[in-house]
């Protein structure tokens, strides 16, 4: 796994290497119970270096994933049955750590003053 990040951390987006380390991190993880939570957390503080920021509002990433663990599972068992199949893709997880983080600094734009839904100029659009 950290050969992996370690060889992808420059031509990879902070997303690809955060669905990375959360599904690969799940599949390796030698606990029954507490794996979910260290992959989720080792996931965003590795997304959080690669974009050189902490990352703001909330929920959080973890938090939604928390609150409607399906997709999560869901993602999980693609990219298991992609590694099966002798590839890697985790193009799953992306999606939904891509839309989990769409929240999570929607709601900091809108703690910090903005309205999401309106253009650049302030104005909903027509």
């Amino acid at each position: 796994m950290c050969d992996y990040v370690n060889n992808a951390w420059r031509e990879s987006t902070a997303i690809h290497l955060a669905a990375y380390v959360m599904w690969r991190l799940n599949w390796i993880h030698p606990f029954a119970d507490g794996n979910g939570r260290t992959s989720r957390i080792v996931s965003y503080v590795v997304m959080s270096i690669k974009v050189s920021a902490v990352l703001g509002g909330t929920p959080t990433i973890p938090e939604q994933i928390v609150a409607d663990r399906q997709p999560y599972f869901d993602a999980l068992d693609a990219a298991d049955k992609a590694f099966e199949e002798g590839t890697i893709d985790v193009s799953r997880m992306e999606g939904l750590l891509s839309r989990h983080l769409a929240v999570q600094l929607a709601s900091l734009y809108e703690q910090a003053g903005g309205s999401v839904g309106l253009d650049q100029m302030g104005e909903k659009p027509a």
